[in-house]
This record gives C-alpha cells, structure tokens and sequence, in this order.
C-alpha cells in the first residue's frame, strides 16, 4: 500500500493562505449579489412581462 502520512499541499511551499481566503472571500460576495440580481431581473420580468 502506498504511505499517506503527509498531506503534500499542506507542506508545499509558496501556499498563500491570506490570498487563498481573500480571493474565496470575494467569490463568495460575487455569488451572493449575483444570485440577487438574476432573483431581481426574474421577479421585474414576472411582473412585467405577464
């Protein structure tokens, strides 16, 4: 079997944690307001276009 004691990401070098979390941090507020504006064209269409 093969030896799966370490993780090679964890210990690689170069990781940039802060940039990782920073650039999760700014997808997750791109899918928030993303997910609000197409509720918000699909609710103006509703009430318009029926």
């Amino acid at each position: 079997m093969a030896d799966h004691s370490e993780v090679a990401y964890t210990t690689a070098d170069g990781n940039d944690y802060v940039a990782h979390e920073q650039t999760y941090e700014g997808f997750l507020v791109l899918v928030k307001y993303g997910s609000i504006t197409v509720a918000v064209i699909l609710a103006l269409m509703a009430y318009f276009l029926v």
